[in-house]
């Protein structure tokens, strides 16, 4: 195994994905951003958060609906199931490498927002869009919409177009938002901070939708209903 691993097929990538789900996502997210993106500014996906996070929280209905026993977390035996029910075709091994990689509190359940970003990755790895369309018979057309914003946002940020976001292209996206103004570099900094969570100095699809699930509010949603009763 050592042999495969000082074995580099392409000195030209600085990084490499830990992964195979990383790589599919790496691979598909380098071709979406072939084709560019739609965003201008980082203050122009900051406008966008309260209809993203609207349109995320009717998620919830999905969520419940699949979370049969109503511990408001879903399993992998749940998930397998609203896999069947949505039409997704995932082979066995690549619903566990999500389940594995959106249950990030490892207690063999996702909660909602891991829900959300699992959803997010499927819209993403799918080669085909309209074979989520079974969402929009559950009352979600605009659900799609939603994740292309999401991936866009993404592709904005990845200025070298590697599939992963550095600090220093997010500063560059904050930088040419604020256009120079002090703080830009300390709110770039925290921003990143947010989205970084193993410290590696690089962001993943995942790991930057976990971040934009908290910036649009969704990581309130189960607070604000324990409070409610």
């Amino acid at each position: 195994m050592g042999g495969v691993l000082g074995k580099s097929d392409s000195p030209k990538k600085a990084w490499m994905p830990e992964t195979k789900l990383e790589a599919k996502m790496v691979e598909a997210l380098q071709r979406r951003s072939a084709l560019g993106s739609a965003m201008k500014s980082f203050n122009s996906i900051i406008l966008k958060f309260p209809k993203i996070d609207k349109s995320l929280r009717k998620c919830k209905a999905i969520f419940e609906q699949f979370d049969e026993d109503s511990n408001g977390a879903i399993d992998k035996e749940e998930l397998k199931k609203c896999f069947q029910k949505l039409e997704i075709s995932f082979t066995e091994e690549e619903i566990n490498d999500l389940f594995e990689a959106c249950d990030i509190n490892d207690v063999m359940g996702m909660k909602f927002n891991e829900f959300i970003v699992l959803l997010c990755l499927v819209y993403l790895l799918k080669d085909d869009p309209t074979a989520l369309h079974a969402k929009s018979q559950l009352g979600m057309p605009n659900l799609e919409a939603t994740f292309e914003t999401v991936v866009d946002t993404f592709v904005f940020l990845d200025k070298n177009k590697d599939g992963y976001v550095s600090k220093s292209e997010m500063v560059q996206a904050i930088n040419e938002t604020t256009s120079g103004e002090r703080s830009s570099g300390r709110i770039a900094m925290k921003r990143f901070e947010e989205m970084d969570w193993d410290k590696n100095g690089m962001v993943n699809f995942k790991e930057f939708l976990f971040a934009f699930t908290r910036w649009v509010g969704i990581d309130d949603i189960d607070d604000e209903e324990d409070e409610g009763v």
